[in-house]
């Protein structure tokens, strides 16, 4: 049996590698695959439609259930996902793989986290973030090999199939320490999360972040190469500083603040990106072009992992409840903000479109400010129980 918690942790960090990858898939195949725009929407929305239940269902149970065992029926689906996305050309059986790669995933996304908090007293918001660098990490490989390697997709994707059988083996080995609370039922819990003030508004700072970092991800490069007369490789590499600042920011963020701290850090961070996103989307300043694209994936990187480890620590007792419903937001707020942009594009201009993205973060700040600058961090959580075989 796996009881050792280094052990665990960096389990939860190679599961979160493959939510990165799994983000990607599509655009990754979409070329080789030759699929249509309408096929890549159909596909992206089955994959966030079982993402979204996924991480409703494993949040609640993450509360009650054992967390490895979650992790391991999890990494089961998603490996079984993975070995039979496109072995057919039926595209009906495609989309329903697609949901069960959304569904796999899901259940990283609302256990994994859970699981640090109950086995971390200190520094939770380091190994959070350190978690979510991992997703960064995961979509950082995508971009390169679609920059500089010639790849077949299939065998990458049969392998990393193969990886993720070898994980779910280890979750199925795991024993991890959980916290020892009683639990209300899970209606009970969702009625009491849903009325809190600090909840709304988490879930709200956790859409706009999502949302710009999507769409960020999405239009960089055309932005660069439209606006800013960029060439496509030039374009492209940019996009990987973006992902590199964000993913050394998570890092960089998670090992120097201090978990007493996380209010301050969330609001100076939502302050910051509206000045860089400014920056990036409205000034022209060729020669620094690539600094502010660093910048800004600094000054957001860890804005998510920070939202999430506010949200786990201040609800103890039922910690994937609360994430579970607050990272809901992840897959609305990566249609609503991208849609809304797409619209204003249509009906203005692209460039008076990106204004979303500066005004999301002060948004963002604006909700947090009035409904969390005055929370106090709870004390640490020693109380813990071994989780039964």
């Amino acid at each position: 049996m796996i009881k050792n918690t280094r052990a665990i942790t960096y389990s939860c960090y190679s599961a979160m590698l493959f939510l990165g990858l799994s983000a990607a898939l599509v655009g990754a195949a979409a070329k080789n695959i030759g699929l249509s725009p309408y096929q890549i929407g159909l596909l992206i929305a089955a994959q966030n439609l079982g993402f979204i239940l996924s991480v409703m269902i494993s949040g609640a149970l993450a509360d009650t259930h054992s967390k490895p065992k979650i992790l391991f029926i999890g990494s089961v689906i998603l490996a079984l996902a993975f070995l039979a996305f496109y072995s057919t050309d039926l595209f009906w059986l495609n989309l329903a793989i697609m949901f069960a790669i959304g569904a796999g995933v899901g259940t990283y996304e609302g256990a994994t986290d859970a699981l640090l908090l109950d086995i971390h007293d200190e520094r939770q918001n380091y190994y959070i973030n350190v978690n979510h660098f991992f997703v960064t990490v995961g979509a950082i490989i995508i971009a390169v090999y679609l920059t500089f390697l010639s790849v077949n997709w299939r065998n990458a994707v049969i392998q990393s199939g193969v990886i993720v059988l070898i994980l779910a083996v280890v979750f199925a080995l795991m024993r991890a320490r959980r916290r020892n609370t009683e639990h209300e039922p899970y209606l009970e819990r969702l009625r009491i999360l849903t009325r809190d003030r600090v909840v709304i508004a988490l879930f709200i700072a956790t859409l706009l972040v999502v949302g710009v970092e999507a769409g960020s991800v999405g239009i960089l490069t055309s932005y660069l190469v439209d606006l800013r007369g960029f060439p496509a490789g030039s374009a492209q590499l940019a996009l990987i500083l973006f992902l590199v600042g964000m993913a050394i920011g998570r890092v960089l963020v998670g090992y120097f603040s201090k978990d007493s701290q996380i209010v301050k850090t969330i609001l100076g961070l939502f302050g910051t990106s509206v000045i860089f996103f400014a920056a990036l989307y409205f000034l022209d300043i060729a020669q620094f072009s690539y600094v502010t694209v660093l910048l800004a994936g600094l000054s957001m990187s860890a804005l998510l992992p920070l939202l999430l480890t506010l949200a786990g620590v201040l609800y103890p007792t039922m910690a994937g409840t609360v994430l579970g419903a607050v990272k809901v937001a992840l897959p609305i707020g990566g249609i609503i903000l991208p849609f809304l942009m797409s619209m204003i594009t249509r009906q203005i201009s692209f460039q008076a479109a990106l204004v979303i993205f500066p005004l999301a973060f002060l948004l963002g700040f604006i909700i947090l400010f009035l409904n969390i600058r005055d929370v106090r961090m709870p004390a640490p959580e020693q109380t813990t129980v071994e989780a039964p075989g």
